[in-house]
């Protein structure tokens, strides 16, 4: 799942609040949020 967020927020389809979706549903973790978007999870 980590390599498909990451694809589609660098590629522009995904927003930090999309990516935030899947931290919130289990599917990511907070530490891979930061990795993705470079944000500390709030």
């Amino acid at each position: 799942m980590l390599d498909l967020v990451k694809k589609y927020f660098t590629s522009g389809i995904y927003s930090d609040e999309d990516v935030k979706k899947f931290v919130l549903s289990g599917k990511i973790t907070a530490d891979e949020y930061k990795e993705i978007t470079s944000k500390d999870f709030e």
